[in-house]
């Protein structure tokens, strides 16, 4: 199978998404991470709408990328002018990128009731502005909007305005499926008509010369992905997408999923082995950049894609992963996870001992043993399925195998609240590190914040690599609400420094006290690394 050009547009389609913004400065390093796995398109904004992106097509000049050329994005002109007055298609020759992608009308609905001008004059608004950025020695992509509303409700009028595009001198046509609603079983009958339709239009052309077509899918169906692969075994050469598939309403084609289904289920080397392995980095990334929790369950790249938590499936993975896993999860960048529950089975301890490097049995707490308080405590309210740094150090401490970094001596929490003001929390804590007490206080929002603080302050004189470790995820949950406010809790906790990620849990009928076991034994794990 040809190679296909993979179109990102995560900083402009993906930011019209829910909560998610990049300043320009954010947009340049997520452009210079696509370029280093291989991405051959990048869509910056839109020049002529706001000036955050104008400053972002400023510093993408300065830029030199290897792999991706940075494309401008933008719409035809405005009904009743010409092209050279046209403020917005000025903007995207001022921008200066090598590749313009400008949308259009191919729905007649939209056409006459949404922009109120008539079918001739939106063909003409297509090739003329089309034409025009050609004339400007552009590289020209034109995205026919509701392309697939249009070719059911009207199919003559939309495919016109595909041949429109291609008389203004477009070579590359973009079909969307703008309001993400076509079924997959209908991509391919259609790409492969407008194929045939266009190849005989251009056969007829004085100048010979080649069309391609490429597919913008949207996932208001949850097909995004369905309806690109579709199309690409229907012909199109160009697929379009954002990573994580961030995007409008439900979102776009995730190109997290897309580019591992075509490198490694569909024989198409779009980007090379060591540019696929980056695959799951640009996810987490972006993710961190738009200040979005990573989807666990997101395919191939998710922290939960390769995760086994039943005690048969574990004991199968052990003899040949093949048994419960479609691929080799570090062809993404990923990796296999083993978790440990009230499902497990000695099969995920002795996986997990010695994946984390524990010697089970030396002091007669085997793997049968373990499962049996593992599952004990999970009665009692912990989950150690998602926190991995608390099992690696439950696991030491039942082998006798946990040396901690610090020992708490005692600590003290006030809450005060004046009338006029909101509460203010101050935490006290008593610490030892190899027989040395350490002794401080500190302020924080609110009185797990103040004790972090102060944990934080008392390590700092020993451990002076802690500015790398930052709490990113709080999370509370009640046991069983029937009790009121003396129900139990847990508490988790998510922690990351420069290279990992962990998870911690605790448990108490005190707030307070699971929180600082949680904290507690995030130190600990961050500590015992370093």
């Amino acid at each position: 199978m040809e190679p296909i050009l993979l179109y990102d547009t995560t900083l402009r389609d993906g930011t019209q998404g829910e909560n998610i913004n990049f300043t320009a400065e954010e947009k340049i390093k997520i452009v210079k991470r696509l370029d280093d796995i291989g991405i051959h398109y990048v869509e910056g904004g839109w020049p002529g709408s706001n000036p955050r992106d104008k400053h972002f097509f400023e510093l993408a000049k300065q830029t030199t990328l290897s792999n991706a050329r940075i494309t401008a994005f933008g719409a035809t002109r405005k009904p009743g002018i010409v092209p050279e007055n046209d403020p917005n298609l000025k903007a995207l020759i001022d921008s200066d990128t090598p590749v313009v992608a400008i949308v259009g009308k191919s729905w007649d609905f939209h056409v006459e009731k949404i922009m109120g001008t008539t079918l001739e004059e939106n063909l003409a608004m297509i090739r003329e502005s089309v034409a025009y950025l050609i004339n400007h020695r552009r590289e020209v992509f034109y995205d026919a909007e509701h392309f697939f509303d249009g070719y059911k409700a009207n199919k003559n009028y939309a495919l016109k305005t595909l041949i429109a595009a291609i008389e203004g001198g477009s070579n590359m046509i973009v079909l969307c499926d703008t309001n993400g609603g076509t079924l997959t079983f209908d991509i391919e009958p259609i790409i492969k008509d407008v194929r045939k339709i266009l190849n005989e239009h251009v056969a007829t052309l004085p100048v010979k010369r080649s069309v391609k077509i490429g597919i913008h899918a949207h996932n208001d169906c949850g097909l995004a992905v369905a309806n690109s692969i579709a199309a690409i075994r229907a012909g199109v050469v160009m697929v379009q997408g954002t990573i994580n598939g961030y995007g409008e309403r439900c979102g776009n084609a995730d190109l997290t999923s897309i580019i591992p289904i075509l490198c490694l289920k569909m024989n198409c080397a779009c980007l090379d082995g060591d540019q696929l392995k980056k695959i799951r980095s640009i996810s987490r990334y972006v993710s961190e950049t738009a200040n979005m929790t990573p989807l666990n369950t997101r395919p191939f790249v998710g922290k939960s894609a390769f995760s086994h938590k039943g005690g048969i499936h574990v004991n199968a993975i052990m003899k040949t992963p093949a048994a419960y896993e479609h691929m080799d999860p570090e062809l993404v960048g990923n990796k296999r996870r083993v978790l440990i529950s009230d499902l497990s089975g000695r099969s995920n301890i002795e996986y997990k001992a010695k994946e984390i490097g524990i010697e089970l049995g030396t002091n007669g707490y085997d793997s049968k043993k373990i499962v049996s308080e593992i599952k004990r405590m999970e009665e009692e309210g912990y989950q150690f399925d998602i926190a991995d740094g608390s099992f690696k150090i439950l696991m030491e401490k039942f082998t006798d195998q946990f040396k901690p970094c610090f020992e708490l001596e005692s600590f003290r929490v006030t809450i005060e609240k004046d009338k006029a003001l909101p509460c203010s929390s101050h935490a006290t804590i008593k610490i030892s590190v190899d027989g040395k007490h350490e002794i401080t206080a500190a302020e924080g929002h609110g009185p797990v914040g103040a004790l972090d603080n102060a944990l934080r302050k008392a390590l700092g004189n020993f451990f002076p690599d802690l500015e790398s470790m930052g709490l990113v995820d709080f999370k509370v949950r009640v046991m069983d609400g029937q009790k009121g406010t003396a129900a139990k809790v847990r508490v988790f906790i998510e922690s990351r420094d420069d290279n990992n990620i962990w998870t911690t849990v605790g448990v108490s009928e005190d707030i307070i006290e699971a929180s600082w076991q949680a904290l507690a034994d995030s130190f600990q794990y961050k500590l015992a690394g370093t």
